[in-house]
């Protein structure tokens, strides 16, 4: 401490004796001066959240004018995917509300008028009423909760209120809204005052021709910021709106502009990952695998789409390449399982081809080839040489993987930010990727007619984990242009940066990540500088089970180690519908039984497992079960429940026995 307060003094002296009394300090405060500045504009470019040098305009991303983006907002609102409340925008300039079949109307509401040349933020509502139901089991049934209604649909204005973390709402509060309003908990439920409240799925019936209030902002419409390269797209190409039609009113109970499709991409050799994955959508989803002809209900039945990449970029596949993929397939024991018969109306694998998918999307087809060598960015930077590196990752079971977040080939996570928004664009559904496990029924998502995502931890943007958009939609057609014409980069933080600088972000809904990432908030955390001491979020009142980081997931610490086996699935963020598990693709999920452990049905795909792994050594701590870990983990646990349901020793978390 005596050497720092005397160093000024040093100094000071030093620049009188070398300059003189007057020039000597000006010049030393000058450098100082310098010195501050500098750190300062290293800390805004190197450290900040805004990644850029001091005075430095970001270049905007804008490449629509008002009335196109007004044009999209229209037709998005007319097709009936817009069932929210929010206000519109008042930088859209709309100057009489548009008609939204996808809201209830409210007879008791007399809409205001706008005064000359102002602007409304609210939409008149012209849909049907909407019915809160109670959800929960029935005498006799007990033990497991009741399937969703079919046509029911999520409120995700409800979601929202009680689960935003920015209004300082917490994942476990949440997750209690969750199961008290989809009857999750119907046979163990402890509440008992009255929860009406709280339901947040309702069904449809009747048709309204009345007006639904919303918030009127009577300022003018201010233009986007123009971008200083680029000029802005003229003439809107967009196909006429689509016409709303509500699950329950339609003959088929499949809508053929909304198929209920989920799509996955995987790049490299198949392992327990994607695996996982499918097992965790058999073990949710209302895929009819209890009935002996699913067909037989008036249900629409989700399927899962796993897109395959079997090179660095996939540009141009030999003429072979699904025989060559569907033989890998058959000789791989964790892919094998599900080409069985019994699951062939349920997943699908498929090929991913870049140049196919590229030029059979209208927006992309014309332009993508003149990128070049810059197809794959992200963040701003080219993601090329990444292309070098291993495709894939190697599982070890002794837990002395050399492999890390930092070290993997990440130009399969580039391609896959492409693949998400051209997929379902082209096919509609929901993206997800491969790195999360089903926790419940889809149902009422489905149902959602609008777009979402979810956000990114404490951060004011989306992670497109889960990407949800209709088919053909004007909001796809504005994220593939935008994207293509800021240099192809479909990362998550560019693509918030498109909605948010268009002012269309709450046509992109921005669901709380309590519902598909509920483990993020509790393992993340923030510092204000980097200096600070960091900043961890509601380990004060953690959700249940309780993580610090992802690596909890597959190796629980032991002072929590003995809840995975006693509580199980039915405890593991229970009413999330997603769990996501970030990467670790590195890390089994069961080391003790690093096979499908799926009976004798699947024998020989149980052999090419344990052959697999025969010069493997694991390394566990055993217990009172030889050749079986201590304490099993949760990733254990949910991968034996898994594997327990399809040998037919349980039923599905809805009770339901699958039959063969």
């Amino acid at each position: 401490m005596a050497l720092l307060a005397a160093a000024p003094a040093g100094l000071y002296k030093a620049s009188v004796t070398r300059f003189g009394r007057r020039r000597g300090p000006a010049l030393l405060g000058f450098c100082c001066l310098v010195l501050f500045l500098t750190s300062f504009a290293f800390h805004s470019r190197f450290v900040s959240k805004a990644r850029r040098w001091p005075g430095m305009r970001g270049t905007s991303t804008v490449v629509f004018g008002t009335e196109q983006l007004r044009k999209i907002w229209e037709w998005e609102i007319l097709s009936g995917h817009y069932p929210s409340t929010r206000p519109i925008p008042v930088e859209m300039g709309f100057t009489s509300p548009p008609n939204n079949p996808a809201l209830p109307p409210n007879a008791a509401f007399k809409a205001p008028e706008a005064a000359d040349g102002g602007v409304v933020t609210y939409t008149i509502g012209t849909g049907a009423k909407r019915i809160y139901p109670e959800v929960k089991l029935r005498q006799p049934d007990f033990g497991h909760p009741p399937r969703p209604i079919p046509g029911s649909i999520i409120d995700l204005d409800i979601i929202f209120e009680n689960c935003d973390f920015s209004s300082g709402k917490y994942v476990r509060d949440c997750h209690e809204m969750l199961r008290l309003g989809a009857g999750l908990d119907s046979h163990t439920r402890l509440r008992r005052e009255d929860l009406e409240y709280l339901r947040y799925i309702y069904v449809l019936d009747g048709e309204g021709d009345h007006l639904q209030a919303r918030d009127d902002n009577a300022t003018a419409s201010l233009p986007p910021y123009k971008r200083a390269s680029e000029d802005w797209e003229r003439d809107l190409p967009l196909p006429p709106h689509s016409q709303y039609n509500p699950t329950n009113r339609q003959s088929s109970p499949c809508p053929e502009d909304d198929p209920r499709i989920f799509h996955m991409f995987w790049a490299g050799p198949f392992t327990d990952k994607p695996y996982m994955a499918m097992m965790a959508f058999l073990f949710t989803q209302n895929l009819g695998l209890h009935l002996e002809n699913p067909a037989s209900e008036n249900v629409c039945r989700p399927q899962l789409w796993l897109w395959v990449s079997r090179g660095p970029a996939d540009a141009m596949p030999s003429p072979t390449a699904i025989d060559e993929m569907f033989e890998e397939l058959r000789n791989n024991p964790w892919s094998a399982p599900f080409l069985h018969p019994r699951f062939k109306d349920m997943i699908q694998f498929r090929l991913w081809n870049t140049t196919e998918q590229l030029d059979s999307v209208d927006e992309l087809k014309n332009d993508w080839r003149n990128l070049g060598d810059e197809l794959f960015r992200s963040e701003g930077r080219s993601k090329k040489a990444e292309a070098k590196k291993k495709l894939g990752s190697s599982i070890v079971l002794d837990g002395k993987s050399s492999e890390s977040h930092e070290s993997y080939n990440k130009l399969p996570v580039v391609l896959s930010d492409l693949v998400r928004f051209v997929l379902c664009h082209r096919f509609g559904g929901v993206y997800l990727d491969v790195d999360m496990l089903f926790l419940r029924d889809w149902e009422e998502l489905w149902g959602w007619s609008g777009s979402f995502s979810y956000r990114w931890s404490h951060e004011d943007r989306y992670n497109t984990a889960v990407l949800r958009l209709r088919r053909g939609s004007a909001l796809g057609t504005f994220l593939l242009r935008t994207a293509l014409k800021n240099g192809f980069d479909f990362h998550p933080t560019m693509m918030s940066r498109y909605l948010r600088e268009s002012n269309m972000e709450k046509l992109l809904y921005r669901v709380p990540d309590a519902l598909f990432d509920p483990g993020w908030l509790s393992t993340d955390h923030r510092k204000k500088h980097w200096w600070s001491s960091p900043e961890y979020f509601q380990r004060d009142r953690p959700p249940q089970p309780f993580f610090t980081d992802f690596d909890n997931f597959f190796n629980t610490p032991s002072d929590a180690s003995a809840a995975p086996s006693v509580v199980g699935f039915d405890g593991f963020f229970r009413g999330a519908y997603l769990y996501h598990y970030h990467n670790e693709w590195w890390k089994p999920f069961d080391a003790a039984r690093f096979w499908p452990d799926l009976g004798p049905r699947f024998a020989e795909v149980e052999k090419m497992g344990r052959a697999a792994i025969a010069d493997k050594p694991a390394a566990f701590p055993e217990g009172i079960v030889r050749n079986d870990k201590r304490d099993l983990d949760w990733a254990t646990v949910l991968k034996r429940t898994f594997e327990a349901y399809l040998r037919g020793e349980r039923p599905n978390m809805y009770g339901e026995w699958i039959r063969w």
